[in-house]
């Protein structure tokens, strides 16, 4: 027992952090990791050329050599599909973890390849964060056992689908009950909208798979959350889960969860014991 009490309490460790991204949730993780400077530490951020000003104490840079020049321990994606795109291998191949937040990227058939063999070659790991989708422990448990069904259903305020593909086909201004913008299976859900549908890719990752995961996007004007809600079924029983995650203080389109979910991670990954 002594032994094991000396381990937790000798266990310290300052991961070191590199962002890919400069915005809304690369604020809120820098803010959360400044308030445990002994465990999380923000080396720097990749951020577009007009990137000038960081949304921390650290520096912003603007070529990939230069981040991992700053030497860091894992590299945090937070800046959408097309930078899980660009540098998710190349990360890899440098030997470093690579967070992925914008789990959508990855219905990308040709690029969910790259990534498997990427990792499969690195000492590395591509870790996906849950975001705002509920019970993902849960749902990729009961995957063991077999699933038979996975459904989602994706609510948010009519005001979120705007700059979505959702607005060719419905007047977003003009809706006043809960109305489905999108049916169809995961992969179709996270192709077309990419801001809006990471939490589809997730379930999909964590369960049966983008063919087999069935998705409803709605908007609906009676809601001022992110409401989601997942349904499974299989060998395990069945599960209901829902959550009304509140949109990220600075950008409608996300959760506030799916930065949540990225500083769990990060945590964990300094912590002697992890749940």
């Amino acid at each position: 027992m002594t032994a094991v009490l000396s381990h937790v309490e000798n266990f310290s460790m300052t991961l070191k952090i590199a962002l890919i991204g400069n915005g809304a949730i690369a604020k809120l993780v820098t803010q959360f990791c400044a308030t445990r400077p002994e465990r999380l530490f923000v080396v720097g951020a990749l951020g577009l050329p007009a990137d000038q000003v960081s949304v921390g104490a650290h520096p912003v840079v603007h070529a990939l050599p230069d981040l991992l020049a700053l030497k860091p321990d894992v590299v945090v994606e937070c800046a959408g599909h097309s930078a899980v795109k660009a540098y998710a291998a190349p990360v890899l191949a440098a030997g470093l973890d690579f967070v992925v937040v914008s789990t959508g990227s990855l219905a990308d058939a040709a690029l969910w390849d790259i990534v498997q063999t990427a990792a499969a070659k690195s000492t590395a790991h591509v870790k996906l964060v849950a975001g705002a989708l509920p019970g993902v422990d849960a749902l990729s448990a009961a995957k063991l056992a077999g699933l038979t069904k996975v459904t989602l259903r994706s609510s948010k305020p009519p005001k979120a689908w705007k700059g979505t593909p959702a607005e060719s086909t419905h007047n977003l201004d003009a809706i006043t009950t809960a109305t489905v913008i999108f049916s169809g299976n995961a992969r179709a859900a996270a192709s077309t909208f990419p801001k809006n549908a990471n939490v589809a890719a997730t379930a999909a990752l964590a369960g049966v798979g983008f063919e087999a995961t069935q998705v409803e996007l709605v908007a609906d004007p009676a809601v001022s959350q992110n409401v989601h809600r997942l349904e499974a079924e299989g060998a395990f029983g069945s599960m209901v889960l829902e959550i009304k995650a509140n949109p990220s203080p600075d950008n409608p389109k996300t959760s506030h969860q799916a930065a949540l979910s990225i500083m769990r991670l990060l945590e964990n990954e300094a912590q002697p014991i992890v749940i």
